[in-house]
């Protein structure tokens, strides 16, 4: 049997710590899974033993940052990679999953790999025309907008029942997003708009645009946010938060002047996350992931893990290499030991896999891929369930 197993879990969930933890168990870490392209997709609908009772999750992206650069010593954002760092479970070898952006949102809420539009960050919104299917639930084709027969997270949580939101820094209006077929105006930054498309997944599934009102109340603007926090009744199941240009680190300096890159993170971690933590929904029973897409460039780092090889629509996911580099990801929640970390190696499908168990839901595209790991006892990892 595969020592990292639910069944396996289930034996050593009294193990609180990483440092006791048997190295072949799936609590513990371990070596990346066999290279090579991932295989067939699983969709039990079975919550593991190892997940905890969480209903809310709670996503953070920033933008092109390498593990060290965000998480060392030397990070110019200390209230994230100090303040924060110390309330939770660093994940010191989680991937990304392609370059350029684009791509790494979506296969944050779909499991669908990239192809060369996504690599280009999609400068026209072009329809993606499909021409096939690929395991595991892999769409092939070209083109950027993924066609109403391809799903996401959030279609699957509306068909549960569950509630979700994207929170969108910056954005002018409601589920903004260009013409199908048009150029990109929201590639660049102005001083009086930050916004990028790229970096909203959720316009690119016809599934959610062409239907304008349910877009219209689940793609909003993050001022929403503040009132929605207020009330457990009031906050989404599911949370998927985007800062803008600037305050994601993507820019150095702002179009506005301001300093951008960690100092503008940091600056905004300070303002929102605290919203977050004093939650009631948060207290209760959230999960917050903060993240980010991918490293710095395809060239300083595309490494992969996690079995991530050629996808379906592309050779290389990460344009020099397999995957989109070493970036690191912090989980905060009741059912993590402070200052802690885990080396299992996870990625951005393994990201979507986790929230999938916590919600009760299919794994999709290559989050459902053999052998890839979901967040275990090394990340829920107080002891909540001995």
């Amino acid at each position: 049997m595969n020592p990292r197993h639910p069944r396996v879990l289930a034996l050593v969930a009294g193990v609180l710590t990483l440092a006791v933890a048997l190295p072949a168990a799936r609590a513990a870490t371990s070596a990346p899974a066999a290279p090579g392209a991932p295989a067939a997709s699983r969709s039990s609908r079975t919550t593991s033993a190892y997940v905890p009772p969480a209903r809310h999750v709670f996503v953070i992206n920033i933008e092109n940052k390498g593990y060290e650069q965000t998480w060392g010593g030397a990070s110019q954002a200390p209230y994230l990679a100090r303040t924060l760092r110390r309330k939770g479970v660093l994940l010191n070898q989680y991937y990304g999953t392609a370059h350029n952006s684009q791509g790494n949102y979506v296969a944050q809420v779909s499991g669908q790999g990239p192809n060369p539009d996504m690599q280009s960050d999609c400068q026209v919104f072009s329809p993606f025309v499909r021409t096939g299917t690929a395991a595991p639930g892999q769409a092939t084709g070209a083109g950027c907008v993924l066609p109403a027969g391809v799903d996401s997270l959030p279609r699957q949580l509306s068909r549960r029942g569950l509630s979700w939101k994207g929170y969108m820094d910056d954005m002018d209006r409601p589920c903004q997003h260009p013409a199908i077929g048009a150029r990109d105006g929201n590639q660049q930054a102005t001083p009086g708009h930050e916004y990028a498309t790229r970096h909203d997944p959720f316009v690119y599934f016809r599934s959610i645009i062409d239907h304008p009102r349910y877009c219209a109340a689940h793609v909003v603007r993050l001022g929403a946010l503040t009132s929605d926090l207020g009330r457990v009744r009031t906050t989404p199941r599911l949370s998927y938060i985007t800062p803008d240009l600037c305050h994601d680190g993507h820019d150095a300096p702002c179009a506005d002047g301001r300093p951008g890159g960690l100092r503008s993170v940091n600056g905004w971690m300070r303002t929102w996350v605290p919203k977050i933590l004093a939650s009631p929904a948060f207290r209760r029973d959230g999960v917050l992931v903060i993240t980010a897409d991918e490293s710095d460039s395809p060239q300083s780092d595309s490494t992969a893990c996690c079995g991530e090889g050629a996808s379906a629509n592309t050779p290389l996911p990460g344009i020099s290499g397999p995957g989109g580099g070493r970036i690191g990801a912090l989980v905060i929640s009741r059912w993590t030991r402070p200052n802690t970390w885990s080396t299992t190696p996870y990625n951005h499908y393994a990201l979507l896999a986790s929230m999938e168990e916590v919600f009760g839901l299919p794994k999709l595209g290559y989050a459902g891929a053999a052998g890839l790991d979901t967040f275990g006892l090394d990340v829920y990892n107080s002891g909540w369930n001995s």
